[in-house]
């Protein structure tokens, strides 16, 4: 995800204190996320923790189940402690059916260790059920839906995929570009798919409260809308997972220093395995179609 916000984005814009009003209001907890943002954005760093803190606070749902509190398993090893910021497609060429991934820093593991985030980990789900899939992990940070749909012809001409997961989207918002450019690349970069004979799992996004409820139900059916259209599974919120665990934990800290790396933006490791956690089912039923 695009990490200029601060600059692109004029005060004007920064989340109000009274959105978070809107979430525990009287407790000691909300006091100190508060006084926490206020110290944000004096520093410069408005837009940022607005983002961190709408997606973590904003979207939380306290009717989850006892199976989406599962801690998942966490990746085993750690070894190479280079971040993959170009995104350049990666694999372990086994498996006669082929996944690509088509998303941005969320997806590229901006800021992690190689082979910690939700991409890997899907891989390593697919060979420990002994499931016949290969990973390819396309994604790119700061990449939008435009870029998406000037790169993928040449993926689908290489990889042959059956199934494609687009996690795009969420640059698009923050930068404030059209939507009805959003959908309309989203929907091009769908039928390309199935054209090549592909399946395909669109991934949604949120934005801060801060862009309006107008907007951001209209982001939502930007996604819901193509889904429909094209006959695609969709999740329509990619950080789910994440925020319904965060929710179950109660816990006393910021957690955007817990489960976000400094930017305040990009999920630490530790995040993954719940993002992945909140698309499994709708990734699985897709895999098995």
């Amino acid at each position: 995800m695009d990490r200029s916000l601060a600059v692109r984005y004029s005060p004007s814009r920064s989340i109000p204190f009274s959105a978070l009003s809107l979430m525990e209001p009287g407790s000691t907890r909300m006091r100190g996320l508060r006084w926490r943002m206020a110290s944000g954005m004096a520093s410069g760093m408005a837009l940022s923790l607005a983002f961190a803190f709408s997606l973590v606070l904003t979207f939380l749902n306290p009717k989850v189940s006892q199976a989406q509190t599962t801690a998942p398993t966490p990746v085993a090893s750690q070894v190479n402690a280079t971040p993959n910021a170009q995104g350049a497609p990666v694999a372990k060429l086994q498996g006669s059916k082929t996944l690509l991934v088509l998303g941005d820093s969320l997806s590229a593991e901006y800021g992690l260790v190689k082979g910690t985030g939700w991409v890997a980990l899907l891989e390593e789900k697919l060979n420990a059920q002994h499931m016949d899939w290969r990973v390819i992990n396309a994604s790119i940070s700061g990449d939008t839906t435009s870029g998406g749909l000037a790169r993928l012809p040449a993926l689908l001409a290489t990889h042959h995929p059956q199934l494609v997961v687009i996690e795009l989207g969420a640059n698009d918002a923050l930068r404030g570009l059209a939507l009805n450019m959003t959908r309309s690349n989203l929907l091009q970069m769908t039928q390309l798919s199935k054209r090549a004979q592909a399946k395909v799992l669109l991934i949604g996004m949120q934005v801060p409260p801060n862009y309006g409820r107008q907007y951001n139900e209209d982001l939502k059916a930007t996604f819901s809308a193509v889904a429909k259209q094209t006959q695609s599974a969709s999740v329509p919120f990619f950080f789910q997972g994440l925020l319904s665990h965060i929710d179950q934990i109660h816990e006393s800290t910021d957690p955007t220093e817990t489960w976000f790396q400094a930017d305040r933006i990009h999920p630490l490791a530790k995040a993954h395995p719940y993002l992945l956690q909140g698309i499994w089912p709708t990734l699985k039923n897709a895999l098995k179609d």
